[in-house]
C-alpha cells in the first residue's frame, strides 16, 4: 500500500511537466510607448494561450508548449519586433541600390526615429522613406540586404527586405 502514494506522486510530477509552460525570453526588443508595448501584447496573443511579459525592452513570451511559444515569436516578429533570443529569418545578402523594405513596427515618430538611426548606420545607405504609419518604405544607396536587417534587429526591430 505504501506504493500507491508513491505512484502517484511520480504521476503527478509527469503530468505537471506534460503541461508546463514553455517562456522564451527576448532582451533588446525596440518598445518605446504604449501603442509599442500594446503591439507586442497584441501580437504574441495572437498565438492561443500566449502571454508576453513586458519590462522595458525585455519581452517574456509564455505559452503553453515550446512549439507555441516559437510560435508567438515568430509573430512579435511579422508584427515589426525584433529581440536578442528570437532567430530572424535567412535574408540573402545581395549588395543592391534599393531595397523594400516591409513589416516594420513604426507606431510613432520614435519608431521612426529608431528605424532611421539603425538605416543610416548601414555603409552605403544614402536615404529612406520610412514615416510614421508605413508598412512598406524604400532605402536607397549601394549596401548590403543582410546588414540592413541585422540592423534592423540590432535596434529591436523586423522587417522582410527584398
Amino acid at each position: 500500500m505504501k506504493l500507491l502514494p508513491s505512484f502517484l506522486s511520480i504521476a503527478l510530477l509527469f503530468t505537471a511537466a506534460a503541461n508546463a509552460d514553455s517562456t522564451i525570453k527576448l532582451s533588446g526588443v525596440h518598445n518605446c510607448c504604449k501603442s509599442c508595448a500594446n503591439g507586442i501584447s497584441a501580437a504574441v496573443a495572437k498565438v492561443a494561450g500566449a502571454e508576453a511579459k513586458i519590462d522595458k525592452r525585455n519581452v517574456e513570451v509564455t505559452a503553453k508548449d515550446e512549439a507555441s511559444a516559437k510560435q508567438a515569436v515568430a509573430s512579435l516578429l511579422s508584427a515589426g519586433y525584433f529581440g536578442e533570443g528570437a532567430t530572424a529569418p535567412e535574408v540573402t545578402d545581395a549588395k543592391v541600390k534599393t531595397a523594400d523594405v516591409l513589416g516594420l513596427h513604426l507606431c510613432c515618430g520614435k519608431c521612426v526615429t529608431a528605424a532611421e538611426d539603425a538605416i543610416m548606420g548601414v555603409a552605403g545607405v544614402t536615404k529612406h522613406n520610412a514615416t510614421k504609419g508605413a508598412k512598406t518604405f524604400q532605402v536607397e544607396g549601394d549596401f548590403s540586404t543582410k546588414q540592413l536587417a541585422a540592423a534592423l534587429n540590432k535596434a529591436g526591430l523586423h522587417a522582410s527586405v527584398k
